[in-house]
């Protein structure tokens, strides 16, 4: 889908500066644990599927609804396996938009429909095998989300943080 009115309004506003947007992404695994991927039209560059969460969306619902527009699948989600975002979850689209994202990560299940891009937004849809994606054109940001992934522990996975208060700096 092209960009939400919604987001539309805002650009409208403040032009092309920096805005944090929500997101939703989901990881799908086949039965050889080789993981879902998309290759994103404006970048072309392979990314997990997902996208904005529009408002009054809750994140679940924008996963399902983002996995369904961008690879024809309809999944039912698992958990979520972890929350991203920082200066590497930040880019600037080919129009000079400047994003930085905060990005909820859920793992699904496929329940329904046939493997397929949009078009618009995915120009190509496939499974990967971990030892595939070092070759992979990515988004800056996929290897950290795959490998935690991977490798996770029964709990979502967040970045530490490194903020303390003033007080405590020195």
């Amino acid at each position: 889908m092209p960009m939400s009115t919604y987001m539309a309004g805002i650009r409208a506003r403040i032009g092309n500066r920096m805005i944090e947007i929500p997101s939703a992404s989901v990881l799908t695994f086949d039965e050889n644990d080789r993981v879902l991927l998309v290759k994103h039209a404006d970048f072309e560059q392979w990314t997990t599927p997902g996208g904005a969460i529009e408002p009054e969306e809750s994140p679940a619902d924008a996963a399902v609804r983002e996995m369904y527009e961008e690879t024809g699948l309809h999944v039912q989600l698992q958990g979520v396996l972890g929350v991203y975002g920082g200066p590497q979850f930040t880019g600037t689209y080919p129009n000079g938009d400047n994003v930085s994202f905060l990005m909820v990560v859920f793992e699904g299940t496929r329940i329904g429909g046939t493997p397929r891009p949009d078009l618009e937004e995915t120009l190509e849809v496939r499974y990967f095998a971990r030892s595939e994606i070092e070759d992979l054109d990515t988004q800056p940001w996929v290897d950290e989300v795959l490998e935690n992934a991977w490798s996770q522990a029964a709990r979502p996975y967040f970045s530490q943080p490194s903020w303390t208060p003033d007080s405590e700096q020195s």
